[in-house]
């Protein structure tokens, strides 16, 4: 997997935007709130899990390592992880993000997926 493979997952997302990317981060965001991150000096991609003890069981159980400079309840998935999986963890923590928006700025998004 790569960053452009994260992007098409991203940008198939209702309201998905792409931030103006620098030349070292990139992120996703729905409603203005950050949903996924990433760089050019990380090989993976920052997620917002449910919570810090699902961050947590996530990391121990290899499946991602720690987001660096994020919340607990972030975790950074590396690109070469199953594409089910990246996915998912893109989905989930685009979800997550979704449903803490306001019902107003929710009744803007095409959320028929």
């Amino acid at each position: 997997m790569s960053r452009d493979h994260v992007n098409h997952i991203c940008a198939a997302l209702p309201g998905a935007t792409a931030s103006d990317p620098t030349t070292e981060l990139d992120s996703w965001k729905v409603g203005g709130k950050m949903f996924a991150c990433f760089g050019d000096r990380i090989n993976g991609v920052s997620v917002k899990t449910n919570s810090v003890e699902t961050a947590q069981m996530l990391i121990d159980a290899g499946a991602a390592s720690k987001a660096r400079y994020f919340h607990k309840s972030w975790v950074t998935v590396p690109f070469d992880a199953e594409p089910e999986e990246l996915q998912h963890r893109l989905t989930t923590s685009y979800d997550i993000i979704v449903k803490s928006l306001s019902k107003k700025v929710q009744a803007t998004l095409a959320l028929d997926r």
